[in-house]
């Protein structure tokens, strides 16, 4: 029997709705619920409540997510949904991309503060490898975050070509201070005449 209205087509998104609802101390237990949750990037609908896109690249977060509040002797309830008319569909599909649209737009603010920090490293002068392998790493983080997300953004938010190009100035930027930081540290010291 189909959901959709009257002379409407069944939308084609299928969404899986949890709910869940882990026991109240400790708290612990609802907050690692919460964090696999978000980490995934589940949309929260309400207390307890929480929607992803049914596809495979969300099932493993939703799987570690039931594991953890039935370890925890909590219950969980799993619903497959889709909008009961197209305009439903469309604005559910809305809600999830607007979040999606929110991480791009606080990894984009993370690429500006990788590049203020090479930049003030440069402006010091500090071309120590200590201070090179600290900033591959953060580049590393930065790269990690950027497939986490384009993993989550199976509709394409419109920020998500930005943070691409964003994550290729970070790696160019980071190759420019490696090169300061290999140049200063072959650098023959002049001795005193």
């Amino acid at each position: 029997m189909s959901t959709a209205e009257p002379g409407t087509t069944e939308p084609d998104i299928r969404w899986l709705v949890l709910v869940v609802k882990p026991p109240a101390e400790p708290s612990r237990h609802r907050v690692a619920v919460w964090r696999e949750l978000r980490k995934v990037g589940a949309l929260s609908l309400g207390q307890g409540v929480w929607a992803v896109p049914d596809m495979p690249a969300f099932a493993d977060g939703i799987a570690r997510a039931i594991a953890l509040t039935e370890q925890a002797e909590g219950q969980t309830i799993a619903l497959n949904a889709s909008g009961r008319s197209p305009r439903d569909a469309a604005r559910f599909q809305a809600l999830f991309t607007a979040a999606r649209s929110a991480d791009w737009t606080e990894f984009l603010a993370d690429c500006g503060t990788f590049e203020q920090e090479l930049a003030k490293e440069i402006r010091k002068q500090k071309f120590t490898l200590a201070e090179l392998e600290e900033e591959e790493q953060s580049l590393e983080r930065l790269r990690r975050r950027h497939r986490d997300l384009t993993t989550r953004d199976v509709f394409g938010a419109p920020e998500a070509s930005e943070a691409g190009e964003r994550l290729k100035q970070c790696t160019a930027a980071c190759e420019d201070y490696a090169e300061r930081v290999l140049a200063a540290l072959h650098q023959i010291p002049e001795r005193d005449q």
